[in-house]
């Protein structure tokens, strides 16, 4: 038996211990493995989220939601429609000082990062770190933009994410002065106002050429939060706001500390909100023929240029008489009695009117309280305003309504005194100031409605529209949309008919009572001029001048009531017209527009 050899193992080749990982190897392996897979992640939700982003070629036509703007003949802007108020300007329009405050208070590396402003983060997240919460944004005039343009304002992972894409995007395709002028013509300033042309005529009434670097300053301000830095709201928090901005382009040497003192102390003049707007009815008439025409897409977001041949001085003295005429027609039926009445004895007086905070001034209508009755006069305190009323000066109001009935539920107070009492609010215009003391007249607001419209003849342009007393109250516009009875106003239509067919001025009718029997219901009328009085035989042009009914009522029976509606049609008159003699009287309801209308056109004839 043989012994088997025994083989020694090389020491140098055996296989050499396990040792376990070290920790700093495992965390280099973890590490590496971490940021592949958050790579791969990262990558992955990229592609998920900007996969159905908008396309950005549609940037190269932006054509957003502007305003139509309507002007009168002499180029005053009277009224404007919109959904978004924004006047698209092109930035080489812009001022520059408005251009560096936005872009110093909003993005001042606009200029410098492609889009994303990665130091502007960082010190973003330093600041908000240091103060314990969100005291400073990151967000550049890109992002701002894109959110603006394509996204919603709901504040999610998501969407931020998608603001970033978008903006890097954003940048690949467009300049910067292609961005900051899509910025500025997008952007809410509050108000109703998109876009700095339309927030510099919202805040100061004034085109974009116009302002002032300290304006410039304010309007920059405001996008952050249009509502919160609302000078109308909190003035002393908007001219901070101002302040800052001004600051901010003096950090960025867009100003030097002089020209930064001088627009912080200048006096900023606000166009007050709710300014009223010229000529509402006929604005609002132009409206409605522009849907009709155009559709409302294009009136409300198409940014149109209306001009019109309204004649604003025409118009604002058409306005004046018309309130007037209807205050002076509401007196004349009677006193409705006072406003409301309070306790004088109070230890302070109610405050009555609106306008309190605002000066007294001749002309204005004011609300104000009886105090004291005097000799012949009574004292009223209109807010801080001590006044006087004359009896006089409220005569008028002797005649005072009970009821609804002008005619019948009336008394007669022939004592002024026994009028008013203290206590009474009354509505007052002020005739005028003397020493802070004003006078005053005693008024009321009519009831009473009605319409006016001015054409010019041989052109038919409207040159004056007024629908109603107040807008406000009643947006009928009874200039073109209500109907009435004309009554002798239809007479000239009669009487240029008997012109029409050979007739002349000169020819004579008898001015006589008449009877007319009618067939259907065996009934006669019996038409009566004025106050009853029988002329005899009169010309055509006296019997039109002194509108005798019962002259008009015999030639219109003589021309053919036939032949008075044909003609009636061909000067304008589009109304249904009654085919019986009442015609004579104006008993047919016609519009005012188509009255006035044929005026003019019996006026061309004429000439």
């Amino acid at each position: 038996m043989m012994d088997r050899p025994i083989r020694l193992q090389d020491p140098l080749r055996q296989s050499p211990p396990h040792r376990p990982w070290r920790w700093w190897q495992i965390l280099l392996v973890g590490l590496g493995t971490a940021i592949v897979l958050g790579g791969l992640t990262i990558i992955g939700l990229l592609w998920h989220l900007s996969k159905d982003l908008p396309a950005l070629d549609q940037l190269g036509t932006y054509q957003p939601s502007l305003v139509t703007q309507v002007y009168s003949s002499d180029q005053q802007l009277i009224g404007q429609f919109f959904i978004e108020r924004r006047i698209l300007t092109p930035v080489a329009d812009i001022p520059e000082s408005l251009r560096r405050a936005v872009v110093a208070v909003e993005d001042v590396r606009f200029f410098e990062h492609p889009g994303l402003d990665y130091i502007g983060m960082l010190r973003a997240a330093w600041t908000n770190l240091r103060r314990g919460g969100k005291v400073e944004g990151a967000s550049t005039i890109t992002q701002q933009l894109a959110r603006s343009l394509f996204l919603s304002s709901e504040r999610t992972f998501d969407r931020k994410v998608r603001e970033l894409i978008l903006a890097y995007k954003m940048e690949l395709v467009l300049t910067k002065e292609q961005i900051l002028e899509l910025y500025l013509n997008q952007i809410y300033f509050g108000q109703g106002a998109y876009g700095v042309a339309s927030a510099a005529q919202t805040y100061f009434g004034k085109d974009l050429s116009a302002l002032t670097v300290a304006e410039s300053a304010f309007l920059a301000g405001l996008p952050k939060s249009p509502n919160h830095y609302s000078p109308f709201k909190a003035y002393d928090r908007a001219k901070k706001r101002q302040e800052h901005v001004l600051a901010r382009m003096e950090d960025a040497k867009f100003l030097t500390a002089t020209e930064r003192e001088q627009a912080a102390t200048e006096l900023l003049n606000f166009r007050r909100p709710g300014v009223e707007q010229a000529a509402p009815y006929f604005v609002e008439h132009v409206r409605q023929l522009l849907v009709a025409k155009y559709g409302e897409a294009m009136v409300y977001k198409g940014g149109l240029k209306i001009f019109t041949t309204l004649n604003m001085e025409m118009q604002k003295a058409a306005e004046v008489v018309f309130a007037a005429g209807l205050r002076e027609l509401d007196k004349r039926q009677g006193w409705r009695g006072p406003l409301r009445t309070v306790d004088v004895n109070a230890p302070t007086l109610p405050v009555v009117t609106a306008k309190i905070d605002q000066a007294v001034k001749v002309g204005d209508y004011r609300e104000g309280v009886v105090t004291k009755v005097a000799k012949d006069s009574f004292l009223v305190q209109i807010g801080t305003t001590s006044a006087n009323l004359s009896f006089d000066d409220m005569a008028w109001a002797k005649r005072r309504l009970t009821g609804p009935d002008t005619a019948k539920d009336v008394i007669i107070n022939p004592n002024p005194k026994q009028v008013l009492k203290p206590g009474d609010v009354i509505e007052v215009m002020v005739k005028k100031l003397e020493h802070g003391i004003a006078q005053v007249q005693l008024e009321q607001t009519p009831l009473v409605e009605g319409g006016l419209i001015a054409l010019e003849p041989g052109k038919g342009a409207i040159r004056a529209m007024v629908g109603g007393y107040d807008f406000a109250r009643s947006e009928y516009n009874r200039a073109v949309q209500a109907k009435r009875q004309p009554g002798s106003a239809f007479k000239p239509i009669i009487y240029a008919t008997a012109v029409s067919q050979g007739m002349s001025p000169a020819s004579v009718i008898l001015d006589a009572p008449v009877v007319y029997e009618q067939d259907q219901d065996e009934k006669t009328w019996k038409p009566e001029n004025y106050g009853r009085k029988i002329h005899g035989m009169v010309s055509l042009r006296d019997a039109l001048a002194h509108s005798h009914n019962l002259a008009t009522v015999r030639l219109l029976d003589k021309v053919g009531i036939k032949n008075v509606i044909e003609f009636a049609r061909t000067v304008g008159i589009t109304s249904p017209l009654a085919a019986d003699l009442s015609l004579g009287l104006g008993s047919s309801s016609v519009g005012l527009m188509e009255l006035t209308s044929t005026y003019c056109v019996l006026l061309n004839q004429a000439c």
